[in-house]
């Protein structure tokens, strides 16, 4: 898919704020309000297809690949690559995704095959939006890179036997250059609190993605981060959180 990136100049100057505050403090919170605005400034109608994107989390299979036999994530992947300063974003054939057990001590070490993500949500306006929105912060803190990008479906469910995980291999890092996490939807969970670390896993932060379009974004080079585990509120009711989760990494090296 190709995309052409036409800011406004009050927009314009609010993702250079925003790559600037990245560039000094390692990684964001972006509240969900403004995080929106600069979607829909990338994209027009950025969200127009928002209902049918976050519905597209209601059919996802079951991660197979839990080292510790967990049954409490869904996921759908995908990979992309773009440049920097480019207007182009292509989706790549279908790959198995790989991690070291240095980045991932639970699943690392195991080359894991995903269903992809539905072409007709790739293409969409929502992700086309959330991918111009990290190139446009990460591509001004490294102007000439080509972006290997991977894109991540993820569902954590609760139960009343089994808290959620979202980051069951602990505090952690990416491997990556830069990592973008995209609020979609929290239902009937409580807890769910990103957590940073220096690379010593002192925590020195932590924020609460709660609300639709909520987003984190933290360079994995300088920074760890984590997320505590869901737990259901209504024992009777589906408990899970929706997050998008793309990793930006310069192979142009």
């Amino acid at each position: 898919m190709s995309t052409q990136i036409e800011l406004e100049p009050a927009s314009a100057q609010q993702l250079e704020s925003l790559s600037a505050q990245l560039n000094e403090r390692g990684f964001l919170f972006v509240p969900g309000e403004l995080a929106q605005a600069s979607l829909e400034a990338l994209s027009p109608q950025a969200v127009r297809d928002w209902p049918e994107f976050a519905a597209s989390w209601n059919d996802m299979p079951l991660d197979q690949h839990m080292a510790d036999g967990g049954r409490y994530r869904r996921r759908r992947y995908a990979t992309l690559s773009a440049a920097s300063g480019s207007s182009e974003i292509r989706l790549e054939p279908h790959q198995p995704h790989y991690q070291t057990v240095e980045y991932n001590p639970l699943n690392g070490g195991v080359i894991r095959h995903f269903e992809p993500v539905w072409k007709e949500i790739v293409s969409g306006k929502t992700v086309t939006g959330f991918l111009k929105f990290g190139l446009q912060v990460f591509g001004a803190l490294v102007p000439d890179a080509k972006w290997h990008i991977e894109l991540h479906q993820f569902r954590i469910e609760a139960s009343p036997s089994q808290p959620g995980k979202p980051t069951p291999e602990g505090v952690h890092r990416d491997g990556t250059d830069f990592v973008l996490i995209m609020m979609v939807k929290r239902e009937n969970v409580a807890s769910g609190v990103t957590t940073m670390h220096d690379l010593e896993l002192r925590t020195l932060d932590s924020f609460t993605l709660a609300n639709p379009f909520d987003v984190a974004m933290v360079n994995d080079r300088r920074y760890m981060h984590g997320v505590t585990p869901v737990e259901q509120i209504d024992p009777s009711q589906p408990a899970y959180r929706d997050v998008l989760v793309a990793t930006f990494r310069n192979i142009d090296r």
